[in-house]
């Protein structure tokens, strides 16, 4: 039987702060979150069609992706619902699509929320930004809160993104980043 709770992040480790999904998986694998069998932790480099199979028999679904500067303001966590329309690609989805695919195939979906954090350089080969570490420690507590409150079976924690605004985007360049390459939510 699968986990009832599944956090699938996307990104990939090799470009920047596009590297902030599949980061908190390993933070939150090494804080113990999924020691109880009840949460499953999946990474991949962006979101597909196939992904729609992992949503099978869960109770609930986290997506966590990066963001672009200025998309959201720091950390955001919100529900999803699906998209209205088919995906027009087979790969590099968004979670919406993700849902609507699995939709289509007559699977129940579960409870959907998307974490986005706010990255600021994607360039290949850096590092996390020194705003995206920021970011990352504000969302660790708060996918451990939202795990305990589907624990629980308590209603969805929703959190307003401007109260975590940590500072404003730096100028390009800025924070050891030589040149930001634009990258689109589900990208990786």
């Amino acid at each position: 039987m699968r986990p009832p709770l599944l956090i699938l992040a996307v990104g990939n480790p090799s470009r920047g702060d596009d590297a902030l999904g599949p980061e908190l998986l390993l933070q939150l694998e090494a804080a113990g979150l999924s020691a109880q069998g009840d949460v499953e932790l999946l990474s991949d480099f962006q979101l597909q069609v196939e992904h729609a199979l992992d949503l099978a028999d869960r109770h609930a679904v986290l997506f966590v992706d990066a963001a672009h500067p200025g998309t959201v303001a720091g950390v955001a966590l919100y529900p999803l619902l699906p998209a209205l329309q088919a995906p027009r690609h087979s790969h590099a989805l968004s979670a919406p699509e993700v849902l609507q695919v699995a939709q289509g195939l007559g699977l129940a979906l579960p409870a959907a929320w998307q974490l986005a954090l706010e990255g600021q350089c994607f360039a290949l080969g850096a590092g996390l930004s020194p705003a995206a570490r920021k970011h990352l420690a504000h969302a660790l507590p708060q996918v451990q809160a939202w795990v305990q409150a589907r624990r629980a079976g308590l209603a969805p924690a929703t959190t307003r993104p401007e109260s975590l605004r940590a500072t404003p985007p730096p100028a390009p360049g800025a924070g050891g980043c030589a040149h930001t390459v634009p990258v689109r939510a589900g990208d990786g």
